[in-house]
């Protein structure tokens, strides 16, 4: 055994063993734009522009991208007005609504443990001279 490595004790808190479907979920949420977008629609209904001016950084072409996956997979709705020009809206479903809980565990959990994940990081690349991984 190496180093830093160290033993697993007891029963995994969870196992897919089998396919448990986690790929699917994990590809959507590890994706660079989803939880932004997620976050952004969970306070209401909101119009392409004024998604893309929410979430800096992402270009027309991946919000695009980012709404098509997210409403392919159920988790928002997508609503074209009879205007002229058409007016579209954009909202989470029920499903994109309890995804929300998972990711404000997340954003929680991130802010609970980054002193410490800076700290370990110091530390790691210290032992390693300096260079980062």
């Amino acid at each position: 055994m190496s180093v830093g490595h160290t033993e697993v004790t007891g029963d995994p808190v969870v196992s897919c063993a089998e396919e448990c479907g986690v790929r699917d979920v994990q590809d959507r949420l590890g994706d660079k734009w989803t939880v932004h977008v997620v976050v952004e629609l969970a306070a209401g209904v909101r119009r392409f522009r004024e998604l893309q001016r929410l979430v800096p950084g992402i270009s027309q072409r991946m919000l695009t991208l980012t709404l098509r996956r997210l409403e392919r997979d159920g988790l928002v709705t997508r609503t074209v007005h009879a205007t002229v020009p058409p007016q579209v809206d954009y909202e989470l479903t029920a499903t994109g609504h309890s995804m929300t809980h998972l990711i404000k565990a997340l954003v929680d959990w991130s802010l609970e443990h980054r002193p410490g994940i800076a700290e370990a990081r110091r530390a790691y690349d210290e032992r390693q001279g300096g260079t980062r991984a």
